[in-house]
């Protein structure tokens, strides 16, 4: 007779099948990781080195980054005021003139003053260049239509506007910069053309057609 204690038959041959299979997974598996082993928190000494560190990064570039302006290069400088803006852009008119009349006028008047007959009037010798100051603002404010006549020799082409409003668009800084600049190299005179005198005249002439020499010819 069979003790009651003794496992039944089926169960233990069962058990014995999982152990088995179990056994063949592992071996086809093997060993799988623990996925959570090799996980640790961060070390605390380790977490305040890197919080100091960040700390001190952004203390530096706060303090010596220049405010991170485009035109301070010292690490020590601090953003030009509204007041010392304009006096930092100053620049010589007799450079910017010339920089402005190599961009618009020398296509026509040529690097050399000496123009394009008989479209385009010579300036270096003329007449015009050498004399009334609102004679020249105005033909660079409005244009010049019609003939002109140069050093006795007659020109038909015509003078476009080159001032504030026109496809040139110069702003008064830069129409007295290149007229001080063409006064100075082909006329040889000093005084200089000043940007306030450029736009009293602008805003008494307002906008116009251009002129012609016999509107010119009346003007002192």
């Amino acid at each position: 007779m069979s003790s009651s204690k003794d496992p039944n038959p089926v169960q233990a041959s069962t058990r014995a099948s999982d152990d088995s299979l179990q056994a063949d997974h592992e071996k086809v598996l093997g060993k799988q990781p623990d996925e959570k082993g090799n996980y640790r928190l961060l070390p605390l000494n380790l977490l305040f080195l890197l919080s100091a560190a960040i700390l001190f990064a952004g203390t530096y570039l706060g303090r010596f980054s220049g405010y991170f302006h485009p035109k301070v290069y010292d690490e020590y400088g601090h953003p030009p005021k509204a007041g010392a803006a304009a006096a930092t852009a100053a620049v010589d008119p007799l450079v910017l003139g010339k920089n402005v009349y190599a961009q618009v006028c020398a296509a026509c008047h040529q690097p050399t003053g000496m123009g394009l007959p008989p479209a385009f009037p010579p300036l270096a010798g003329s007449e015009w260049v050498a004399g009334s100051e609102e004679r020249v603002i105005r033909i660079l404010l409005h244009g010049l239509q019609g003939p002109i006549k140069v050093k006795g020799v007659d020109y038909i082409g015509a003078m476009p506007a080159v001032g504030p409003g026109s496809g040139y668009n110069l702003n008064p800084e830069k129409v007295a910069a290149v007229l001080t600049f063409v006064r100075k190299e082909w006329a040889g005179i000093d005084t200089p053309v000043s940007a306030a005198k450029v736009s009293e005249i602008r805003g008494k002439d307002g906008s116009r057609q251009p002129i012609t020499v016999a509107e010119l010819e009346k003007l002192p």
